[in-house]
């Protein structure tokens, strides 16, 4: 029932407060929590399905790439062009009465960029624009041009001289912005070093230079030149001598230089393309009417194991040192030796488990605003994350500047796969103290630790933490967490004199944020279920009233009649833990109501790991106007965070360890009990859809559980994860050639005698992520096996995500029209 979901919203006048009830299902407890903006959902004029897969321009030009002034006396932002792809970018003073103004094209080099640096006493800020460099002063509000060419200027940081660095390609260098002199730091060069004037070898060189006295002499010349060149570069100041030769056929991984100006971290790896030249695309809608053969990115079955090396490279010696990683504990550890016995008894073989090197890596977190590098303040000492290429292991290591060496400063292991996400880390002010993110404890929270001693958990708790700030001036950490429910995000202060946490936004949706720069106030990005991103400022010391920098949403939105869902936990009959999921109630629903016979959408959310049963505006806004429509029209529509899904906890994602597909139906099982029991939904007409994981979903479901579903509708499908790209696909099922047996009961096109239901695949053909191949593949099977029962719609010129609205109308009458006849 209604009064039994896990969050109840009154739904009022578009921009009015209302109060949130939760109510804890197991407890039955209530409580009352913060005001929550809603839509109107009671009048105005009602949706169609044209509408809802226009162009989103029709609901809302939300806010996007915003920042805060140098100063923190302002914010800056990018907004679409109304019917456009073009994008503005907006000024606005912290004011009630101020107004957003449009920044003119020839001042956009005065405004700084996202991603600045701060001078040690905060009073310079340096940024790059266009690939320049430029050095505002911000107390005389003056701004200094540092480059003007060609080269694109990266990485900027404040030296402790208080000289800027920054790179260019692969030279490092420094400037004085007193005098403007430019130094070159280093050059990194992916080459064997030169090897010098070489003296022959072999018998008739030798024989050369004893016959020919031209020869001798020319050798001899060349050598006494190399001489004199050297003694003038070792006894000059002024000259360069910084080169350092990393080794020919590398690439540069990650390159790092310590804020005293003295010692970079370069991690190196073997050159390797992302691709084979069979790794291609193919496109046939081109301007020239001719097929373009499109590189595409290597299949996971292909990937081979790619180990890197971190060096130490000297800057005022010279001196280059490769960093063993036998210090790292389990670096020589077997990981996977129960799943190569599982896969080696299945062909009658015996595995005999036996150590050796695992193959490490910089770690690549795929949210990180930061680098895998971090150095302290005072270029002291240095942190660098590593992964292992198998995915069990984390560490966070320091450097023995003495010994030259790794030390190991925590290990994180998980028998599944460590989290891509999750991993931010750094210093603590003047301290020798890390701060970290870590999913041991079953959920990401905050751990410090001290150089040498025990790590303490900082934060406690069934819930996740993330988007770590460290705030030096009030000796503290910002977080986001969804403490007080998982689908509410709100912003969190961790004092680090008390180690007690407190709250600084009750809002209940989803909310982001950016602290200023002077630590006082929160640049917030806030959504709600009905009410698309938006900014606003807060204070950052406390819960505050909100003041409201954009109002970006139509009219015409604002008068469009939506049915909110609402936030129930099903119970599972898998775990203790429930199954959060959005529940789109039909229109003429009445709480208690009998004798109904309704019929049911479930749709499945993409990416796997990925939380769509929030309180926040989704991604999925074509689909959440769709299952407004749907329910408009009697429909219950049901949109579960299966597990896998973020924002659970360790345990909840990797519950599809190794196997794909099983857990995340079950769920939807459960959701049709639920539906069934709490809004008399008939078990018999059921469908089901869903795009890329959710798409995969749909396969599993309609091929392994057909008795769950009348229907499905399966769009940029994954039918065999071995085809699949091989940073996501390996995490979950390691490699085909070391677990096959993941890889084949966890992919449909292996399930595909089992389909019963009608079948709607919509297939993109220029999707790089998920290759239409996957779909060739299927159908040939489907046809082999004499399946009648399913259709395909194709798409020629869609990437993965659909771009033009009449694909999208096109594929969703699709979906409209399959549910409409068989539910």
């Amino acid at each position: 029932m209604i009064k039994q979901s896990l969050i109840a919203l009154a739904i009022l006048s578009t921009l009015t407060a209302c109060q949130t009830t939760v109510i804890q299902k197991d407890t039955k407890e209530t409580t009352t929590i913060a005001p929550v903006i809603v839509n109107n959902t009671t009048s105005g004029a009602g949706l169609t399905l044209e509408q809802a897969m226009a162009h989103p321009d029709w609901f809302a030009r939300s806010p996007e790439r915003s920042f805060w002034s140098a100063d923190s006396a302002s914010v800056y932002f990018q907004q679409k062009q109304l019917g456009s792809e073009l994008r503005d970018t907006f000024s606005r003073q912290l004011s009630i009465t101020a107004q957003n103004l449009p920044v003119e094209l020839s001042k956009l080099h005065e405004i700084g960029a996202a991603n600045s640096v701060f001078s040690e006493d905060k009073q310079l800020n340096a940024y790059v624009f266009e690939g320049n460099i430029f050095v505002k002063d911000i107390k005389n509000n003056s701004i200094k041009q540092v480059t003007r060419s060609k080269a694109k200027a990266s990485s900027l940081q404040f030296l402790n001289s208080g000289e800027l660095a920054y790179r260019e390609g692969n030279g490092f260098y420094k400037v004085s912005l007193t005098t403007g002199l430019t130094e070159q730091l280093a050059q990194l060069n992916l080459a064997d070093k030169p090897k010098g004037i070489e003296e022959p070898s072999s018998y008739i060189a030798k024989e050369q230079h004893k016959l020919i006295n031209y020869v001798a002499l020319t050798h001899e010349n060349k050598k006494q030149r190399a001489d004199r060149q050297a003694q003038i570069k070792q006894n000059n100041a002024a000259t360069f001598n910084a080169d350092f030769y990393l080794g020919k056929g590398m690439e540069l991984v990650e390159v790092s230089l310590s804020p005293a100006g003295t010692y970079m971290i370069a991690v190196i790896t073997p050159e390797k393309s992302w691709r084979d030249d069979s790794d291609i695309m193919p496109n046939y809608i081109t301007s020239d009417a001719g097929i373009d053969a499109v590189p595409a990115r290597r299949r996971v079955a292909d990937e081979k194991p790619v180990n890197s090396t971190v060096l130490l490279l000297d800057l005022t010696t010279g001196s280059q040192t490769s960093l063993s990683y036998e210090t790292l504990p389990g670096f020589d550890e077997d990981v996977l030796a129960s799943v190569k016995a599982e896969n080696y008894a299945r062909e009658g073989k015996k595995y005999v488990s036996e150590k050796k090197p695992r193959e490490i890596n910089l770690m690549s977190d795929w949210g990180w605003e930061q680098t895998a590098i971090q150095w302290q303040s005072n270029g002291q000492n240095v942190a660098i994350m590593l992964e292992a290429w198998d995915n069990k292991d984390r560490w966070i290591a320091t450097i023995d500047f003495d010994k030259n060496k790794l030390v190991s400063q925590h290990r994180l292991h998980d028998t599944a796969w460590v989290n891509y996400t999750y991993n931010d880390f750094g210093w603590l002010a003047n301290s020798n103290s890390l701060y970290y993110l870590s999913e041991e404890s079953g959920y990401s929270h905050i751990y410090t630790k001290e150089l040498g001693k025990k790590a303490q958990q900082q934060t406690k708790g069934q819930f996740v933490v993330s988007d770590l700030t460290l705030d030096t001036k009030n000796n503290r950490i910002l977080y986001k967490a969804n403490q007080k429910h998982p689908g509410i995000y709100e912003v969190y202060q961790l004092d680090l004199t008390t180690g007690q946490s407190s709250a600084l936004t009750d809002l209940n949706g989803m909310t982001d944020y950016q602290l200023s720069p002077d630590a006082s106030k929160l640049l917030l990005t806030h959504s709600t279920l009905l009410n698309p991103p938006e900014l606003f400022i807060s204070d950052a010391s406390k819960p505050s009233p909100l003041m409201q920098l954009t109002h970006t949403v139509t009219e015409q939105f604002k008068q469009t009649k939506l049915i909110a869902p609402q936030i129930v936990a099903v119970p599972s009959s898998h775990g203790a833990q429930p199954v959060y999921a959005k529940v789109y109630y039909p229109a003429d629903y009445k709480e208690g109501e009998t004798g109904k016979n309704r019929k049911a959408v479930i749709f499945n959310h993409g990416a796997g790991y990925l939380q769509n049963s929030h309180l926040g505006w989704s991604g999925y806004f074509r689909e959440f106007m769709f299952h407004s429509l749907l329910a408009s029209e009697g429909y219950v529509v049901m949109d579960m965070d299966y597990r896998a899904s973020k924002g659970y906890g360790r345990d909840w994602r990797t519950a599809i360890y190794r196997h794909m597909g099983k857990p995340e139906i079950e769920d939807l099982a459960d959701g049709i009990n639920w539906m069934a029991d709490n809004v008399n939904v008939n078990k018999d007409a059921v469908g089901t859809y869903g795009g890329s994981y959710g798409g995969f979903m749909t396969f599993m479901a309609l091929m392994t559980r057909p008795e769950l579903f009348q229907s499905g509708a399966a769009l940029r499908p994954v039918s065999d994860w071995a085809h699949y790209n091989g940073p996501y696909t390996s995490n979950i099922l390691n490699h085909p050639d070391v677990d096959p047996i993941a890889y084949e009961r966890s992919s449909p096109i292996y399930f595909a005698q089992g389909l019963e239901d009608r079948l709607l695949i919509n297939a993109p053909m220029v999707d790089d992520n998920v290759f239409f191949q996957d779909v060739v593949r299927l159908v040939q099977r489907f046809i082999e096996l004499e399946k009648e029962n399913f259709e395909t719609a194709i798409y020629p010129v869609e990437p993965h995500g659909f771009r033009q609205p009449s694909s999208w109308l096109d594929e969703y009458r699709r979906i409209y029209k399959l549910f409409k006849e068989t539910l």
